[in-house]
């Protein structure tokens, strides 16, 4: 019986010591004493090469970057922090994703309980206040890349219109949605050629710079109120394709890459991180581009993200020092540089080689100004858990308007499916 129970004790003892070490898989440490991250990010991003540096630096950590495609990535965290089982270390989040993620606060570490508001003054102040809480006292994440707009335009197609092709006295010119029209209308007039590309580019033009859209805070639906800005948005998209200045070409298509290539219309209001797309599907149109400022009421961003750390990770120190290490200004600056990530910390501006970039597609300018100037601009704007979902409705409803749907007719179906979706 002695035996029996020293037996016992040694197998309980065994088992105590094993739990408490856990494995190589899910611990604190790998096998050879590493902290091991895991970090799940999507799209083009530099940050396996910081991972490699930061490993250099840091010998006692080990990162695993597991990259997916964006709606597969989000789709996957969001199963896994509901869960309370499986989630990374690190992950990104998109910036529309974000609301979605806010009713499961508590599935996230608080970065402002990791110290996070001493390297707030880092980043831009409209991007920060985006990963707040209501109440502004939780941070879901650090800042990465933003998507700043500006108006990238066609020289050629300007010119044979008559208009001026200087970036300065483009943004003189059209510095109104009222203006932007007119040169739209001159554009087409003695061209032929439409100004915009499509009607979710001429939707976007009004929809990304409203700081509420769809959603207020409390998760009412806001479309019907008179004074909705979305609505505004849809009438002007409508009211351009009547007139005429609007293109049929679906961004991401062969066809829109060949009118890039050759000037198919004038003008694209885009982002930053449109300008690696262009560089590497549109080459024949290298020298035949410029970048200026939208006008401001057209001022917004697109795209975007913030590295969050899931609550379940028994390594938040390690992610965090991590996260903060490499979204730094100077990191950002490398982000820049090798993949066209546009930095949400301005003191990344002020680096001489920011400042001394040459874009050699755009005839030589300096685009990256451009967009600095356009990121300060920017309002902080809220989107809600079912921003994706909604918007993706209205953008139907522009699409059969273009196929010859009736603009109010549509706008009211888009309401009515819209509803019933929020019901489910």
């Amino acid at each position: 019986m002695r035996k029996g129970l020293i037996a016992a004790f040694l197998l309980l003892v065994t088992t105590v010591l094993y739990a408490c070490g856990g494995n190589d898989e899910g611990g604190d440490a790998s096998s050879d004493g590493k902290t091991t991250l895991d970090f799940w990010v999507f799209g083009a991003t530099n940050y396996e090469a910081l991972a490699e540096d930061y490993m250099e630096e840091n010998p006692d950590v080990e990162i695993n970057i597991k990259n997916s495609e964006l709606g597969d990535h989000h789709n996957s965290l969001f199963t896994a922090v509901s869960a309370g089982t499986g989630a990374p270390d690190l992950a990104m989040v998109e910036i529309d994703q974000l609301d979605r993620y806010r009713e499961a606060q508590d599935r996230f570490v608080n970065l402002y309980d990791m110290g996070a508001e001493d390297i707030q003054d880092q980043y831009l102040d409209w991007k920060w206040n985006m990963a707040e809480n209501g109440e502004g006292d939780f941070l879901f994440g650090l800042p990465t890349d933003i998507g700043p707009k500006a108006m990238y335009y066609h020289t050629e197609v300007m010119s044979n219109a008559g208009l001026p092709t200087d970036p300065q006295e483009v943004s003189d010119m059209i510095s109104t949605p009222d203006e932007f029209a007119e040169a739209a209308n001159t554009v087409l007039e003695e061209t032929g050629k439409p100004m915009v590309d499509s009607m979710e580019i001429a939707f976007r033009a009004h929809m990304d710079a409203l700081e509420v859209s769809y959603f207020n805070r409390d998760g009412e639906l806001l479309i019907e109120n008179e004074d909705n800005g979305v609505k505004e948005a849809y009438d002007y998209a409508v009211e351009l394709q009547q007139q005429g200045v609007v293109g049929e070409y679906e961004m991401w298509t062969p066809e829109w890459a060949n009118a890039l290539n050759e000037g198919g219309f004038a003008v694209e209001m885009a982002p930053a991180w449109l300008k690696g797309y262009m560089t590497e599907n549109a080459p024949d149109g290298s020298g035949n581009w410029r970048v200026t400022k939208l006008p401001g009421e057209f001022a917004g961003n697109w795209g975007g993200s913030y590295v969050t750390i899931p609550a379940e990770t028994e390594n938040e120190e390690a992610a965090y020092d991590f996260a903060k290490w490499m979204l730094s200004p100077e990191n950002q600056l490398k982000s820049f540089t090798e993949s066209g990530l546009f930095p949400s910390t301005p003191e990344t501006y002020e680096m001489d080689e920011f400042k001394n970039n040459e874009d050699e597609y755009f005839g030589g300018q300096n685009t990256a100004e451009v967009f600095a100037e356009a990121a300060k601009e920017i309002p902080a704007v809220y989107k809600g858990p079912n921003y994706v979902t909604v918007n993706d409705e209205v953008l139907t409803a522009l699409r059969n308007v273009q196929e010859g749907g009736d603009p109010e007719e549509e706008w009211n179906a888009a309401v009515t499916r819209i509803k019933d979706i929020l019901k489910r």
